[in-house]
């Protein structure tokens, strides 16, 4: 089972349905949506400030969610899929968005909705990645208009594989 930990009076609240990895790190003051994923040795320490994660949101291996003490929280969309070893920071993603591979996203920056952050990319402080579109580089630029194609085929459909990918471990099969 994961580390599901209380610190400073803030127990975190688990949505229906979630599937949490058991070396999966849940600290604070953390409200998970319902059919969310929390993958191995992926961190949401929500010890400083809050953290509020939508519905079918999976965070994968290795990737830390935090905010900044008194300044800067963070908030996650519906359909979210922060991949493998990204570092999300006192920002707000919005519905549909896939933060890519290694990627870092600082605080008070904010991701709209159907968006993608792309591997390796650094959304700096106070950064704001439009609608549609995807980002890469470090600093993050906007590279190109997320057309049908990518929404469906990689947003909506990394979202729907974790979901599918958790329902394996959560029935033994």
């Amino acid at each position: 089972m994961a580390l599901i930990k209380s610190v400073r009076g803030y127990t975190p609240r688990i949505g229906n349905n979630c599937f949490m990895a058991e070396t999966a790190t849940i600290i604070g003051n953390v409200e998970l949506g319902d059919d969310c994923s929390i993958w191995f040795n992926a961190v949401i320490r929500g010890d400083v400030h809050y953290i509020r994660i939508g519905n079918r949101v999976n965070v994968q291996d290795n990737a830390s969610v935090h905010a900044t003490y008194q300044k800067s929280p963070t908030t996650i969309g519906n359909n979210v899929s922060i991949a493998h070893n990204a570092v999300v920071h006192g920002c707000t993603i919005f519905d549909n968005v896939l933060i890519g591979m290694g990627a870092v996203v600082m605080d008070d920056a904010v991701i709209e909705s159907n968006a993608i952050v792309a591997a390796g990319a650094v959304v700096t402080q106070g950064s704001r990645v439009e609608t549609g579109c995807v980002y890469a580089g470090a600093p993050a630029k906007k590279v190109k208009e997320l057309g049908k194609d990518l929404l469906e085929g990689e947003v909506l459909r990394i979202a729907n594989n974790y979901s599918l990918y958790a329902s394996w471990y959560r029935n033994g099969s």
